[in-house]
C-alpha cells in the first residue's frame, strides 16, 4: 500500500489528538509533522500523555515546517486562520481543513456568521464541501476539502435526503441540538469549567449560532430554494457525544423508507428500525451516526433523532475519512473500529 506523509496541524488541540489516535494505526498514512504555535518544541506527550507511547515528531511553528515531502495537512486551526495557511501551502499539498473558513461558498455569508473577511476567495471555488455521503467524488478530485461542522453533519444527515426527495416541509424545520464539551475546543474558558457545566444542561447560541449559515447553504441546495431552519444547540455534561432532535412535517414511513435506500450502501451511516431511537453512547469513539425515525402522536408529523460522536463523525474521523477520498484510500480505512461501551 502506497504510505502518504500527512502533517497536522493545531495538533495539541481535542480534534488534533483524535486525529493522531486515527492515523497511528491507519497503513496507508505517517505522520511528518505536528504543529501547535503555543507548545512548539515540545513533544505531542507534554500535551498528550495517553500518546506518549507513539513515535511522533516535535511540535514546531507552522512556518518551520517544511512542506516540500507532505502529501496533505489537516488543519485543526482556529477559525480566520487557514486561509493564510491555504495560500501559503505548495501546490502539491492537499488539506483537509476542519475549520470553518471554507465551508461557506459566499463571503459576505462567511462574514456575517463568523464576522471575518474571507481572504482566500480565490480558492474557494475548488473547494469541495466535506459530507462524504452527498459530495464523494467533488472530494476525490478536490485539492481542498472543508469538513463540516458537527453540530451540521449530525443534522443534514438525517435531513438532506427527505428535502431532496421533497418529503418534508421545507418551511418547518426545527432542530433541537446537544454537544458533549469537547465540542467547545480545549482552550481554558470559565464556561466549560467543571462546576460550570456538571449537573446542568444549557441552550446556547440561540437563534443566532454560526452553524445556522451552513445549515442554510446545504438545505438550500438540497431544496433547490432558499430554506431557513429554526436551530439551538445545548451543551451536555459529558465529554463527547452529540444528538439532534429534529422536528419535521410530513410521512415518517416515507421518510424512514427514503432514508434506508439513500443509506443502504453507505459505511458509516446506520438507519434504525421505525419507532427505535439511538443514543449517544452507541457511536461513542466511533466514525459511525446513528439516526431514528418516529411518528409524532399529531398526523402528518415525525421526529427524527440523530447521533453521533462529535470528535469523530462530526470532526476527526470525517476528516480522515474525506482525506481517504482525496488520496485514493479505501474509504474506511482506518476507522473501522466499533464504539466503545459503556
Amino acid at each position: 500500500m502506497t504510505q502518504h506523509n500527512i502533517a497536522i496541524l493545531g495538533a495539541s488541540g481535542y480534534t488534533g489528538a483524535e486525529l493522531l489516535r486515527l492515523i497511528a494505526g491507519h497503513p496507508g498514512l505517517r505522520i511528518g509533522a505536528l504543529s501547535a504555535d503555543r507548545k512548539a518544541g515540545a513533544s505531542l506527550a507534554e500535551a498528550f500523555p495517553h500518546l506518549a507511547h507513539f513515535d511522533l515528531p516535535l511540535l514546531q511553528k507552522i512556518e518551520d515546517i517544511d512542506f516540500s515531502g507532505i502529501d496533505l495537512v489537516f488543519a485543526a486551526l482556529p477559525h480566520g486562520v487557514t486561509h493564510s495557511v491555504a495560500k501559503n501551502l505548495p501546490a502539491h499539498v492537499k488539506m483537509v481543513d476542519l475549520s470553518a473558513d471554507f465551508r461557506l461558498r459566499d463571503a459576505a455569508a462567511y462574514k456575517k456568521w463568523y464576522g471575518l473577511d474571507h481572504t482566500a476567495m480565490d480558492l474557494q471555488p475548488g473547494v469541495a464541501y466535506g459530507l462524504p455521503e452527498f459530495y464523494r467524488d467533488t472530494i476525490r478530485a478536490a485539492r481542498i476539502t472543508a469538513n463540516t461542522g458537527c453540530y451540521v453533519a449530525t443534522s443534514l444527515l438525517a435531513v438532506l435526503p427527505l428535502l431532496q426527495a421533497q418529503l418534508v416541509d421545507a418551511d418547518d424545520i426545527i432542530i433541537d441540538a446537544a454537544s458533549g464539551v469537547s465540542g467547545a475546543g480545549r482552550a481554558a474558558k470559565e464556561a466549560n469549567l467543571f462546576t460550570e457545566v456538571s449537573e446542568g444542561f444549557h441552550a446556547y447560541g440561540v437563534a443566532g449560532h454560526r452553524h445556522m449559515g451552513e445549515l442554510d447553504q446545504e438545505m438550500s441546495a438540497a431544496a433547490g430554494r432558499a430554506v431557513e431552519c429554526s436551530f439551538t444547540p445545548h451543551l451536555l455534561p459529558q465529554n463527547r457525544g452529540m444528538m439532534a432532535t429534529i422536528y419535521l412535517r410530513g410521512d415518517a414511513k416515507a421518510a424512514h423508507e427514503a432514508l434506508v435506500a439513500k443509506y443502504a450502501d453507505e459505511p458509516f451511516v446506520d438507519i434504525l428500525a421505525p419507532g427505535q431511537i439511538p443514543a449517544t453512547r452507541h457511536v461513542r469513539g466511533s466514525n459511525r451516526c446513528k439516526i431514528g425515525v418516529v411518528a409524532d402522536r399529531r398526523a402528518g408529523r415525525m421526529i427524527v433523532v440523530s447521533v453521533l460522536d462529535n470528535l469523530m463523525k462530526g470532526a476527526s474521523g470525517q476528516a480522515l475519512q474525506n482525506a481517504n477520498l482525496m488520496l485514493g484510500h479505501p474509504e474506511t480505512l482506518g476507522l473501522d473500529m466499533a464504539p466503545v461501551f459503556p
